[in-house]
């Protein structure tokens, strides 16, 4: 089977080898998404384009394709800096927002209710119905000031 795929590959060309390297890696960052393999199939995807319009010598291609991958990846991060995942943590989206006591705090603990969860508060003595902001976030707790 060795023979047949490199048989095929060299009747193809490399830039053809290029674009279904990349096609197969982004078909592993479906089968097994983890936001990496995209990058890589891209870069792959590039070289072969490349490859494909200036005839390049094997050398040239595995470092543009390195090199593409390292763009890729650096972008990558850059995208993705400052994005907290939110999912199984509801309460990384109520950081900055408002809302209206749905009981008083008192010796500095209260209730607000966000959407159907009633959330237990720290904060200033404030009466029920004040309206507040989420500031922090100390276990299941949040912390909030007056608005």
């Amino acid at each position: 089977m060795r023979d047949t795929v490199a048989e095929t590959l060299a009747i193809l060309g490399p830039a053809w080898a290029w674009i279904l390297a990349g096609l197969a890696l982004a078909g592993l960052e479906l089968a097994a998404p983890g936001v990496f393999l995209i990058w890589l199939g891209l870069a792959a995807l590039a070289t072969g384009l490349v490859a494909a319009l200036a005839p390049l010598p094997w050398q040239a291609q595995v470092l543009l394709f390195a090199g593409l991958a390292v763009a890729a990846v650096l972008l990558a991060r850059r995208l993705g800096r400052g994005h907290v995942p939110t999912l199984n943590r509801a309460d990384r989206g109520l950081l900055g927002r408002e809302g209206l006591l749905a009981e008083p705090i008192r010796d500095g603990a209260g209730r607000i209710r966000f959407d159907d969860t009633l959330w237990r508060i720290t904060g200033p003595e404030l009466p029920a119905g004040a309206r507040v902001r989420v500031t922090g976030i100390d276990g299941t707790v949040l912390r909030v000031t007056g608005v």
